[in-house]
């Protein structure tokens, strides 16, 4: 984050959200009489794969709506590349077997881009995840029955994190990261040493 500041490498958060439409932005309404909330039927899904850029909270994303793929992140690697073409770029991400793979992290050793991968079960440590928390809770203002709106609009919430939503962006994904110092174990099996295999039993 530092050298970010200074300018000397471009970092970015890069993550995946899966947006269903008609599943995760339902309503409710607390009442004694029933009520009925209209909301889609279907099951149809929009992919991002985004990268946000940790100083001008720019998002280059990769879209669709089928599945992201290792060919979706080598994609965003060249499209990081071309944007921001003779700097250093260094990219934060989970463990995500398509974001692993060897065909990933041999285009990124070609295009001279850093990988570093966040340890498992630390989703505090990818500011990303902020990003798709905000872009829901817009979702859930209101109702969507055609997938393009739906689609479009998901575009323009991220499209804007550098622009209008910038100064909130700034707040969601600053220097401030949850870490965990000086833990100390309250009993012996507090914290497993991952050197030691269990046996085998007979």
């Amino acid at each position: 984050m530092d050298q970010a500041a200074t300018g000397k490498i471009a970092l970015f958060f890069v993550d995946a959200s899966h947006f269903v439409m008609g599943c995760d932005f339902l309503g409710c309404i607390y009442g004694i009489a029933r009520r009925f909330v209209k909301t889609y039927s279907g099951r149809s899904r929009y992919n991002v794969l985004g990268a946000i850029n940790f100083m001008t909270k720019t998002v280059t994303t990769i879209t669709n709506n089928t599945y992201i793929t290792a060919s979706e992140v080598c994609e965003l690697l060249k499209k990081l590349s071309e944007e921001y073409a003779g700097k250093a770029i260094h990219l934060i991400l989970d463990n995500a077997r398509y974001q692993k793979c060897k065909v990933v992290q041999e285009l990124a050793a070609e295009l001279k881009i850093t990988l570093v991968y966040i340890p498992p079960y630390s989703p505090n440590l990818n500011l990303i995840e902020r990003l798709w928390k905000f872009t829901k809770s817009r979702l859930r203002t209101r109702y969507y029955d055609q997938f393009d709106e739906f689609s479009k609009k998901i575009d323009t919430i991220i499209d804007n994190t550098s622009k209008g939503d910038k100064q909130l962006i700034d707040k969601l994904i600053g220097e401030k990261v949850q870490l965990f110092d000086e833990l100390k174990p309250i009993s012996s099996n507090t914290f497993i040493d991952t050197k030691i295999r269990p046996r085998r039993l007979a």
